[in-house]
């Protein structure tokens, strides 16, 4: 099968077959264009023996065509790509020859492709006193403020992530019943829940709010006199300035762990960690499908592990 007519088919079986999300997809043709890129320049060295893709067939991707790729992602990255990130392009390539040899294509078995052993996950944190800190950084002299507030406090009592409060409207929230459901994951729907306080500030910003506009949370840095001209989504907060906001107020109260909105979401199962609450309750409420990814987090318990040990092994 010649490889641009499997790339075609590999992408449809992702999204209409196994119903993956529009990014998911993109991620992946995104990688399977840099393999093409790749091949094209093989070709054009005449490393392999075809006139040009269109030509190449999936039959002749080998062990040591997929070792070479591997290498070509170091040499092409202008800085050092992280292990991570070459795992990923190479999963992806895995992907696509399970793929093959689903529909019987014979080719590079995928088992065959290894991945580099990286150091366990660790995450960035906020403790008890340094979120006092941070949620105490805006003044609340302006609504923007008062907004970058809210934001702050819904994500940490949500355990949203970023994208899914950027895409919230108003109509979404509930704050009578101090609950929302939030699209995970493509098709799948979730409910999460505000705490008293994250609901009375998002109360208290929207109060202030004298728009029509869907958005939860919009930009107020606009021209009043334009204001006929805009619409939802240029209105709509992006992730990175939600991300660069959270950056500013911590290092205004001198915060200087490196963070991001999405240490908000690591400090919420942290802190359950730390009221011990349960394992398997944190995996369904940050809702991770293997135990393994949120065990991540089980390494705050370590003092405490210390302190039940001084107290019974005297």
């Amino acid at each position: 099968m010649k490889f641009l007519q499997a790339y075609d088919k590999f992408l449809n079986w992702l999204e209409v077959i196994k119903n993956k999300s529009s990014k998911t997809v993109e991620q992946y043709d995104r990688h399977l264009k840099y393999f093409k890129k790749y091949l094209e320049n093989l070709i054009e060295s005449k490393q392999l023996k075809v006139k040009n893709i269109d030509d190449f067939q999936v039959e002749n991707i080998d062990l040591d065509l997929s070792e070479w790729f591997r290498t070509y992602l170091y040499k092409k990255s202008k800085n050092n790509i992280s292990i991570k990130t070459a795992n990923a392009y190479m999963i992806t390539l895995r992907s696509f020859l399970k793929y093959l040899e689903k529909i019987w294509v014979k080719t590079l078995s995928p088992t065959s492709i290894d991945l580099i052993k990286q150091e366990p996950r660790r995450v960035e944190f906020l403790t008890t006193e340094e979120l006092d800190k941070l949620f105490n950084a805006p003044d609340l002299s302006t609504i923007a403020w008062v907004r970058d507030l809210a934001i702050m406090e819904c994500i940490y009592s949500t355990w949203l992530r970023i994208s899914e409060l950027t895409s919230l409207n108003v109509k979404d929230i509930n704050l009578e019943n101090k609950e929302f459901a939030v699209r995970w994951k493509w098709r799948k729907i979730r409910v999460v829940y505000l705490t008293d306080k994250s609901a009375n500030l998002i109360k208290d910003y929207l109060d202030k709010r004298k728009d029509t506009y869907s958005p939860l949370f919009i930009r107020h840095n606009f021209n009043k006199d334009n204001i006929s001209l805009l619409y939802d989504d240029s209105l709509r907060l992006t992730r990175f300035y939600i991300t660069s906001s959270i950056k500013k107020y911590a290092l205004k109260v001198w915060i200087l762990k490196d963070i991001s909105a999405h240490t908000l979401r690591h400090s919420f199962a942290t802190t359950l960690l730390n009221a011990w609450a349960d394992l398997r309750s944190i995996q369904e409420m940050l809702w991770h499908s293997s135990i393994v990814t949120t065990q991540v987090y089980t390494h705050v318990t370590n003092p405490k592990l210390k302190e039940i040990h001084k107290k019974f092994m005297k």
